[in-house]
């Protein structure tokens, strides 16, 4: 594969992105990696790919669309963490949707964003006074937008964040994240961080899962058998 499939990643100096990185660039690609601080490229020059530094928060479509221009695909893995309710709407929501837009602007189609496993059905069983409801707002939001698209998209669903290394292995869940129809107990909802950047960087690389959502914990199936 030529150096110019470049592969796009906002939320560059998050946790997933510094471990997906260097496995998009060992499987072919150049990374471009979207950071906030500048003084966050050199932890993202240490991961083999080229900081790119932008505001997602203030950076308009076409300022997206000029970064994503040429690009492979786009992997939208910021977030702001939670907590303050008009940021998570900020990032989470309004960057994602200018992220998508941007995208199809720029006439990239990959576009493959991180949600979680039951971001679909989260807005009928979360209490809209629990503080985590903004976020199933923005989540669910946001994957709505990219659904409703044109682009080639893929939708990642992991469970709970784990900084376990990743296992290559996969237990694909339901729409809802359910397993069998039943919600699984809490230490089965997880997914090791680790293991959602070896499955963005197969989606990309094998071309797989388009316009589907994928959600899943870490589990007992390879990847690659799992998610085609």
């Amino acid at each position: 594969m030529s150096d110019s499939a470049r592969v796009v990643i906002l939320g560059g100096h998050g946790k997933i992105a510094l471990l997906a990185a260097p496995k998009i660039k060992a499987a072919g690609f150049s990374v471009d990696s979207v950071i906030r601080n500048p003084q966050q490229s050199a932890d993202v020059e240490a991961t083999g790919a080229n900081p790119v530094v932008l505001d997602m928060e203030a950076a308009d479509t076409q300022a997206l669309a000029d970064v994503f221009s040429g690009a492979e695909a786009v992997v939208f893995s910021a977030g702001a963490g939670g907590g303050d309710p008009a940021r998570t709407k900020a990032v989470d929501l309004d960057a994602a949707k200018r992220s998508i837009d941007a995208a199809v602007q720029a006439g990239v189609k990959r576009f493959v964003i991180v949600s979680y496993s039951s971001a679909g059905v989260d807005l009928d069983r979360v209490d809209p006074e629990s503080s985590f409801y903004p976020y199933v707002q923005a989540k669910h939001g946001a994957d709505e937008h990219l659904r409703a698209s044109s682009l080639d998209y893929t939708i990642l669903g992991p469970g709970g964040l784990t900084l376990e290394p990743s296992t290559g292995k996969v237990l694909i869940a339901d729409a809802a994240g359910d397993l069998d129809g039943k919600r699984p107990d809490p230490d089965v909802r997880v997914t090791s961080r680790e293991l959602v950047a070896d499955v963005i960087t197969h989606v990309i690389s094998a071309s797989a899962a388009v316009r589907e959502t994928v959600n899943f914990y870490d589990g007992q199936t390879p990847i690659a058998e799992a998610i085609r």
